[in-house]
């Protein structure tokens, strides 16, 4: 195997930075047990020389400059290991007010990860304001990675607070207003609640709830739902348990149903789920259900993000036929579910967070649905509109090459994404009067906007394939050549090349921008970001089989 990876690299580095545009075939096998990964740290670490300078350069430099010929890994580079290290925020989620304003979720590293929902300004060119007060923090520990930490309804939020778990209620407009607890005080931070949604028929919130009190390694997972119309705090009310995990709790527009996820152990999410929907009685409890998807012992499916149309019609995606999640409609009358568009791509991702949003239903007239979703296919990210009645997908020219969520605005789409010169952002998609195209694309938040003065540094990926051991199958990789304004190698030598096997079978390398990698880039270095087989959102292989 070792031999078949030195292999693989010589092929690889014959590519320098000036020939980046060739088409590259993998032909030899990589193996996970000899692959390597570094960073500035652990080079430190391992008493491993850095041969690449790290005194001051130009964050810009001019192309009508002579670029200077130094051998690979020697280039200087003004992407330091603190610029790498202190450049990005990280977004928790996005929503919107009762007045159309874009709510996001932020943690901040300058004060220490603290996560603060903030607003955009009312006026163009002003700045947006935060919510959050500076002694709460937004972020729930439910199922340990949380997700889902807080919900927006007019102009109210519920949010998860990290130092006790507890759920507050506050106002989004109210300068001078505290938020207001709603849960119980337990003393210790045991109970977690997320992916909660506003129940307006009996003025209460229904969410997940995870409770340690009785077991903290074996807690207990619940769908309940908190008053929200008492001065008094109440313990919440139990409307759905038995099952280990819960996650989607949505209700529909009049409150009658309530759709959710559910699985038990041993499975996880992406590979064996229910998706169920409870009656509502008159007093507020579930008195019916009805399994909708993965009951049948012959189909082996994992629904996911449920959502009612405003005409109470349910969508949701699952992988029942072809392997990949598509999204399907329920048919009440006779219990049945129909696929609604058929593509050999994921419309969803793997459930390691709540909070998950992945379409959105835009319009709803007779019929018809139009409904804007991303999908990734072959590596990269589609936005599209779907025609749920005429089974057709129009897609939407944007810049992004990935894309996570998606939340519906007044006339746009604030669509979370990236590429590999554009870091994690949030941008402002406006669509023409049909629905059907887009004509303007802003970004109103940026994880880290200052990066962007060091794009002529960056080195752009490309997506590669090469066979496995196993017959048919193959694995995919991203290819990043040595890239520098500024130096250049001689013609006969060969990069040095780092190679990088992501964590968990249900991630994947997604060719976005990523400094670590600019980092190693920039000073010379070829990198390649390993897909190994079973790699989310490349092939219909399910996690489990992991392979190279």
């Amino acid at each position: 195997m070792a031999i078949s990876l030195l292999s693989a690299i010589t092929t690889l580095t014959r590519f320098s930075a000036s020939s980046s545009s060739a088409s590259i075939n993998f032909k030899y096998i990589f193996s996970r047990r000899t692959v390597f990964t570094a960073s500035p740290k652990r080079q430190k670490q391992r008493g491993c020389k850095i041969m690449a300078s790290t005194s001051p350069v130009p964050e810009t430099y001019s192309a009508t400059q002579d670029k200077i010929t130094a051998p690979y890994g020697s280039w200087k580079s003004p992407l330091t290991a603190d610029v790498v290290s202190g450049a990005s925020k990280r977004l928790g989620g996005t929503a919107v007010d009762g007045h159309g304003r874009l709510i996001w979720l932020e943690s901040r590293p300058t004060e220490a990860g603290r996560g603060v929902l903030v607003k955009e300004p009312a006026k163009a060119g002003d700045e947006p304001s935060d919510i959050t007060p500076k002694e709460y923090a937004v972020r729930t520990t439910a199922q340990e990675y949380g997700g889902g930490a807080f919900r927006i309804f007019g102009d109210t939020v519920i949010f998860s607070n990290y130092k006790d778990q507890r759920l507050y209620k506050h106002s989004i407009d109210s300068k001078d207003s505290s938020p207001l607890p709603i849960t119980p005080d337990y003393g210790e931070p045991l109970v977690s609640y997320a992916d909660g949604i506003f129940d307006p028929r009996f003025n209460r919130y229904v969410t997940v709830r995870e409770d340690r009190r009785q077991d903290a390694l074996n807690s207990t997972t619940e769908i309940v739902a908190i008053a929200l119309n008492g001065q008094n705090i109440q313990e919440p009310k139990v409307l759905v348990s038995g099952s280990d995990f819960y996650a989607f709790p949505r209700m529909d527009p009049r409150g009658e149903r309530m759709a959710w996820i559910e699985w038990h152990h041993p499975n996880m999410p992406w590979d064996k789920a229910e998706l169920w929907v409870g009656y509502i009685s008159e007093n507020g409890d579930v008195y019916k259900r009805v399994c909708v998807a993965g009951f049948d012992p012959t189909i082996v499916e994992s629904p996911t993000e449920p959502k009612w149309s405003s005409k109470g019609e349910l969508f949701f995606v699952t992988d029942r036929k072809n392997g990949f999640w598509n999204l399907h409609k329920w048919i009440e009358s006779n219990n049945e579910v129909l696929a609604i568009y058929s593509l050999d791509a994921e419309f969803s991702r793997p459930l390691w967070v709540f909070g998950i949003n992945s379409y959105e239903i835009i319009q709803s007239h007779g019929e018809k649905n139009l409904i804007a979703c991303s999908y990734r296919q072959n590596g990269r990210s589609y936005l599209g509109i779907l025609d749920d009645f005429g089974h057709s997908l129009s897609l939407l020219d944007i810049p992004f090459t990935d894309i996570d969520n998606i939340t519906l605005g007044n006339d746009c789409l604030f669509v979370e994404g990236a590429s590999g010169v554009e870091p994690s952002s949030v941008a402002k998609v406006t669509l023409d009067d049909h629905k059907l195209k887009a004509v303007d694309f802003k970004v109103v938040w940026s994880s880290s906007p200052d990066t962007l003065k060091y794009k002529s540094y960056f080195s752009l990926p490309e997506l590669i394939e090469f066979p496995t051991e196993v017959p048919g199958q193959k694995a995919y990789a991203y290819y990043y050549p040595p890239s520098n304004p500024i130096y250049q190698a001689s013609p006969e030598e060969k990069p040095p090349l780092l190679v990088k096997s992501h964590g968990g079978p249900t991630s994947e390398a997604r060719g976005i921008l990523n400094l670590s990698i600019q980092y190693w880039t920039s000073r010379g270095w070829a990198f390649v970001d390993v897909n190994y087989g079973g790699s989310t959102g490349l092939s219909s292989v399910p996690s489990t089989s992991i392979f190279v």
